[in-house]
């Protein structure tokens, strides 16, 4: 009897040991449209998804790509990747190490937690995907050294809507058209939205604070941006949003708040015939509500309302800013009256460029500006100036009431 139980353990003993499956082995056994639930727990990447599965961490697991490559790799079509701690990526800038390359169509990325990737989400010639509710983060290095938290590259249709950004450097969108940007919150990063050759983009209900510099459109066409809040862009590089080169685009209903420079145009819009329709937006409490890199033309400023900036319009070529449209603004710093009651200046509203101004002649004086000093001498400028001043617009119908002026 005993010699036949010593024969059957080690016969059991003999068996060789069942192996665990990797996540890698258990995504490639899911068939097309299939879904693999993950448990919690820690799993070992990278990974690829060739297929149009769904993976699911449940909010409970997390994929660690063991600091090399990206910690998925997602080529295919119509997958769903959501609820899962993506983090430990490489650190390679040529590679592009980030918690999801995707190159696919009709793919849904929503409710992940993506950390210490060099970049966040990389989107390279991929169509109609979702991007959703995700969070993202950067690794822990200086900020030029990070990653962009979503960058799109030839990449056109795709939503990014709902994200939260911190610490990464810029999200942006090259070459790339017909996206929606919107809904998304991103801070303490570089530039919170960079697009450069891209047309047909949306930009709507963002919260950008406490950036570089909010949104910057580069030889980048027929954007609409609506509805964003862009609060503390500041620093000497600081701007809300800037236009280089950049024609028809739509700026509404907009906040621009505490920035260096609320907005910042260079020879735009660009394009002959083409017009930058700027209308009802909040400019308050800048340096600079709208800087004019030069003297330019072809821009329609309607309804915005000026409020507590230090300075409302700059040219920084010392020209005018006569030839862009100005009409129903608001504008704290209007002197005139309303007889008649209805809520439109009697007298144009005339802003003037003072030439001897300390702080325009000399960029690294405005350090100072709001300081007491400067104040006093601004005042004396225009109390009694060296030189006649030049008018930089005019605003036939200034509105003397603004609803929501701050």
């Amino acid at each position: 009897m005993l010699s036949a139980v010593l024969f059957v353990l080690l016969g059991v003993l003999a068996l060789p040991l069942a192996v665990a499956e990797t996540l890698q082995e258990r995504i490639d056994a899911i068939p097309a449209g299939g879904t693999l639930v993950l448990e919690p727990g820690t799993y070992a990447g990278p990974v690829t998804i060739r297929k149009g599965i769904t993976l699911d961490g449940q909010g409970k697991a997390t994929i660690d790509g063991g600091g090399r490559g990206s910690v998925i790799y997602l080529h295919a079509d119509g997958a769903v990747i959501r609820n899962l701690r993506l983090t430990n990526s490489g650190e390679s800038h040529n590679d592009i190490d980030a918690g999801i390359q995707v190159r696919g169509k009709f793919n849904v990325i929503k409710d992940n937690v993506i950390d210490d990737c060099l970049f966040g989400l990389d989107l390279q010639k991929s169509e109609n995907n979702v991007v959703r509710r995700n969070r993202i983060s950067s690794k822990p290095v200086g900020l030029g050294m990070r990653g962009d938290a979503i960058r799109l590259w030839y990449s056109f249709g795709n939503k990014i809507v709902d994200n939260v950004i911190r610490n990464s450097r810029d999200t942006v969108v090259w070459y790339s058209k017909d996206n929606l940007i919107s809904g998304n919150d991103a801070q303490y990063g570089r530039y919170a939205l960079h697009f450069m050759y891209s047309q047909y983009n949306k930009v709507e209900n963002n919260i950008y604070k406490h950036n570089s510099v909010g949104i910057f459109l580069m030889y980048s066409d027929s954007v609409e941006i609506r509805g964003n809040t862009i609060e503390n862009a500041v620093g000497a590089t600081g701007i809300g949003i800037g236009f280089k080169e950049t024609s028809d685009v739509v700026i509404a209903n907009n906040r621009v708040l505490y920035n260096a420079a609320g907005l910042s145009l260079d020879v735009s819009p660009f394009q002959p015939g083409t017009t930058n329709r700027i209308h009802d937006n909040l400019l308050a409490f800048n340096n600079i509500a709208v800087r004019f890199l030069n003297g330019w033309h072809g821009n329609d400023f309607k309804r915005n309302r000026f409020k507590g900036n230090l300075t409302d319009v700059v040219v920084s070529d010392g020209g005018t800013a006569k030839d862009n449209d100005w009409n129903g603004n608001y504008w704290d710093h209007y002197e005139g009256f309303d007889r008649n009651g209805d809520g439109i200046g009697d007298t144009p509203f005339e802003y003037y460029s003072y030439a001897d101004r300390i702080w325009i002649d000399i960029p690294t004086a405005q350090f100072f500006r709001g300081s007491p000093v400067l104040e006093v001498l601004d005042f004396l400028e225009r109390l009694a100036p060296f030189s006649p001043p030049e008018m930089v617009l005019r605003d036939n119908s200034p509105i003397l009431k603004a609803e929501d002026v701050l």
